[in-house]
């Protein structure tokens, strides 16, 4: 494990330094080593006590690095301002996302869905082996906060920070502070009032990739309970299909959770919209199939009670929940089944409906969704419209994807282009003050 990051005793930077990023998660660790790459001087600003805090725990601390996709399954994985980053991504893709981590010698592995991770499902080797390229190329890293851009005449000039006595002179800033989800790993949403603070406008920032609430006293009835290879359907008020896939999910005190869930989520709009979930808990089966089988049970199961027999189909935690949804009592034999009760069990089997009244807050979302609106940055190169030398990157932006390894794909597309956009810019203004 890398040592924990150092704070200066001496608060005063040498004018030649060029380059400020402020935030060391994924977008701000890769800005900086493209930045150094191409020769700049560059600082780390980083309030936590160690780097990417917030990669520890991403895939489950297994890292989910990337997705190995092609560029239209990437852009269709980006549900909002996804044209916004066609040249990033043309410019830093998924491919070039596993020859840049092999390089720094952290060997990838591809899973189901295309999911990408390190060999050794390690979320600290991928942290590990940024930290010490940075530390190969000389960037400056510091425990500190950035609380202030300073600008002068429309351009950058410097950045204050929590622990200095003056401003920090720089000639550019790379703004990748992340949003406003898990603020225990330091995204405390501060690069939405940086940002705003110097003229750019903000969308209001929402969980995406977040658990789901339901007022279903059922959810609570059967919370800690796990599915496996279920297949969870999402209408909305008009019955339209708006999320459909299979894997697993869980339900907790509040509602819902797990990996369909957090995918799901991605795709509602609780402004415009309510939803209701459907879990096909025998998705392998067919209708006619299932009614079979269950025909089967309570044939070879006669003379047990429901409350035993339907242990046989569904979790022991959901029976009481299953019958009640079927008007079966758990006292009845199954041999007493009246084809009516037979018939409301398939269909909870095959469609166990949880009405969902919104997500839960933002500090609990994977993902944040909204930020720095991104007509107001130029999508080549990061760079700011209002502001000369600010470039944003990550999360901070308006911009987030499904499940799979598209958000961390977002970061390191966008700290690239931001890197080495800022860099170049350094470069061409040698002869600044």
């Amino acid at each position: 494990m890398p040592a924990p990051i150092g704070r200066r005793e001496d608060d005063k930077m040498e004018q030649t330094n060029q380059i400020v990023v402020a935030g060391g998660g994924a977008a701000g660790m890769m800005a900086a080593i493209m930045a150094a790459r191409q020769g700049a001087s560059v600082v780390l600003v980083e309030p936590n006590e160690k780097l990417g805090r917030k990669l520890y725990i991403t895939g489950k601390g297994r890292c989910n690095v990337t997705n190995a996709c092609g560029l239209e399954q990437l852009m269709a994985s980006i549900p909002r301002n996804g044209k916004f980053l066609y040249s990033a991504f043309q410019r830093f893709n998924p491919q070039d996302t596993w020859d840049f981590f092999e390089g720094l010698g952290v060997p990838l592995k591809v899973e189901r869905g295309n999911r990408v991770f390190p060999q050794s499902d390690r979320a600290a080797d991928i942290i590990d082996a940024l930290f010490f390229a940075l530390r190969r190329l000389g960037v400056d890293i510091r425990q500190d906060r950035v609380t202030q851009l300073v600008t002068r005449q429309g351009a950058i000039v410097g950045v204050g920070t929590q622990h200095s006595a003056g401003p920090m002179p720089c000639k550019a800033v790379i703004l990748a502070t992340g949003g406003a989800s898990y603020p225990r790993t330091g995204s405390t949403g501060d690069g939405y009032r940086l940002a705003e603070d110097v003229g750019h406008s903000i969308t209001p920032v929402r969980g995406s990739l977040v658990p789901l609430v339901s007022p279903d006293p059922c959810c609570q009835e059967m919370q800690g309970l796990s599915l496996r290879n279920v297949e969870l359907k999402v209408t909305n008020q008009k019955g339209k299909v708006v999320f459909r896939e299979q894997g697993e999910m869980l339900f907790t005190h509040f509602g819902l959770s797990g990996p369909l869930v957090l995918s799901a989520s991605a795709h509602l709009n609780w402004e415009k919209d309510c939803y209701t979930a459907h879990i096909d808990l025998k998705p392998a089966l067919d209708r006619e199939t299932l009614d079979a089988r269950l025909l089967r049970e309570c044939k070879e199961r006669a003379n047990q009670s429901c409350a035993n027999a339907l242990g046989g189909l569904v979790p022991q935690s959901m029976i009481p929940v299953a019958a009640r949804r079927a008007g079966i009592a758990l006292t009845q034999k199954m041999h007493e089944l009246r084809r009516e009760q037979r018939r409301a069990l398939l269909e909870t089997l095959k469609d166990l409906e949880i009405p969902l009244s919104g997500p839960r807050p933002v500090t609990e979302a994977i993902v944040t969704a909204g930020g720095v609106k991104v007509h107001e940055v130029a999508p080549g190169t990061m760079a700011s419209k209002l502001v000369e030398g600010l470039y944003l990157a990550g999360e901070v932006l308006d911009l987030d994807g499904y499940t799979g390894g598209f958000n961390l794909q977002i970061a390191w597309s966008t700290g690239y282009v931001a890197g080495c956009a800022a860099a170049e810019f350094v470069q061409s203004h040698k002869n600044w003050e």
